[in-house]
């Protein structure tokens, strides 16, 4: 364990206080989605950060479902749960987000289940045999988030005033990716392996959607890392509107902007 504390400070100091970093404008991407927001970058192999809005990468909001990766972790960590294919039982009472029925959250699931369809109160279930208390002292620990999570009820990264940057959200992951984070390697490659989205042509992308709404704003996230043969390249994009402008383009302009802005990135520094 000290070990790990050692490489977990010697890699935070190395990424917090490397100057390599470009920021582009791409505002577009976002205005023809009629949302704000930004996509934050960190190029591994290059030790190079990237943002197309470096203010607001260090704004904090909640996290909503993006904290399943770490919830997932503090889970298995403390046998909230034993394994990924252990199963919660559903209480039988129709399940919604937002309004929209989610028919894969009315039924019993297990944590690889609720992780892939963000099923919130399996995770509400295992938030309560964790504790707050438990919850403080890991997230103070991770150097993840503002550490207030005082919101009454369970699900304190869906509502209340915790709240977590997107720069804070990639150094968090690279220090997952890299097994540098205060929890066993076993469970450290589970949550890994349940992260993954594609893999295809020698690349595996991995990564975790979220969606919540406060003071009349939806917060929409897509975080997580593109391994490449030769690289890896971690990315958190948030966006953010107006619940009252009924956006149609909202949730999938989280993945379509970052797939526009990493590419970008990939095929330029590729050129130079």
């Amino acid at each position: 364990m000290t070990f790990i504390k050692y490489s977990l400070l010697l890699t935070l100091i190395f990424i917090l206080f490397n100057k390599s970093f470009a920021q582009t404008d791409n505002s577009d991407l976002f205005s023809e989605n009629n949302v704000e927001g930004s996509t934050t970058i960190y190029d591994l192999k290059n030790a190079k950060w990237y943002y197309t809005d470096e203010k607001d990468a260090h704004i904090g909001t909640l996290p909503a479902s993006t904290f399943k990766i770490v919830n997932s972790l503090i889970a298995l960590e403390t046998k909230a749960i034993s394994t990924a294919n252990d199963t919660l039982k559903w209480d039988g009472k129709e399940k919604s987000h937002l309004g929209t029925v989610i028919p894969a959250w009315n039924q019993d699931t297990d944590l690889k289940g609720a992780f892939k369809n963000s099923t919130i109160w399996f995770y509400e279930v295992l938030s309560h045999k964790i504790g707050k208390k438990k919850y403080k002292k890991t997230l103070k620990k991770l150097n993840y988030g503002n550490g207030d999570i005082s919101h009454a009820k369970d699900d304190f990264w869906n509502y209340g005033d915790f709240e977590v940057t997107p720069k804070n959200q990639v150094l968090f992951l690279i220090q997952l990716s890299q097994n540098q984070l205060p929890f066993s390697t076993d469970n450290m490659d589970l949550v890994k392996e349940m992260m993954v989205l594609e893999k295809k042509d020698n690349t595996i992308l991995r990564g975790k959607t979220g969606w919540t709404v406060k003071d009349s704003l939806n917060i929409g996230w897509f975080i997580g890392y593109l391994t490449t043969n030769d690289n890896q390249y971690f990315f958190a994009t948030r966006v953010i509107d107006s619940t009252k402008t009924k956006n149609p383009n909202f949730a999938k302009s989280r993945i379509e902007i970052t797939n526009k802005v990493l590419e970008e990135y990939i095929r330029k520094s590729s050129a130079e």
